[in-house]
């Protein structure tokens, strides 16, 4: 398995489906390493501790993290299995971006940025980050977030540790160029 397909499918697991496995995640989404590599060699993949290390280390969006002891792995953001990842509240810059598809424009104007199945609206500190984002989806468009604004009006900003901005929803009125 190539790191580029390892690491789509850590995100899967990780994420969103640790049963497909067999493996549980523990309350801050953290997986043992070796019952996780035990797991996928049972379902015929041939993966090891040093090409686990290679994909958190050589991600380019940092999407993983080891522990100190090499023993755990977790996700950094984008779950949809409810974890808590022990992150403070942060004060966020004046504005940050989302990327989505134009075809989502008309839906995000009358309901605002929905978290959907995950358990946050991610926004990045860049546009360029929002573009490729974006760009996933189809037509990339970047949507503009008051954020500071919205933090005062009491609306929590996290921002976990591969630089991703996190919050619950935002509301069409923060959004300021749809």
């Amino acid at each position: 398995m190539n790191n580029k397909h390892l690491s789509k499918y850590l995100s899967l697991i990780l994420r969103h489906q640790p049963q497909k496995l067999g493996i549980q995640l523990d309350k801050n989404g953290w997986a043992n390493l070796e019952e996780l590599i035990l797991a996928m060699k049972e379902k015929g993949m041939n993966v090891d501790l040093l090409q686990i290390e290679d994909v958190v280390l050589s991600n380019n969006k940092q999407r993983f993290k080891l522990d100190l002891q090499n023993n755990r792995i977790r996700a950094n953001q984008g779950h949809s299995v409810p974890i808590k990842l022990d992150l403070e509240a942060v004060e966020p810059p004046l504005y940050l971006f989302h990327g989505t598809a134009l075809k989502n424009l008309s839906n995000i104007k009358q309901k605002g940025l929905l978290r959907g199945e995950r358990n946050h609206v991610h926004l990045s500190s860049d546009e360029q980050t929002a573009i490729q984002v974006g760009a996933r989806h189809g037509k990339p468009v970047v949507l503009k977030i008051k954020a500071l604004e919205m933090a005062n009006q009491n609306i929590s900003f996290f921002l976990s540790e591969n630089k991703v901005w996190l919050t619950k929803y935002v509301g069409p009125d923060f959004i300021d160029n749809i």
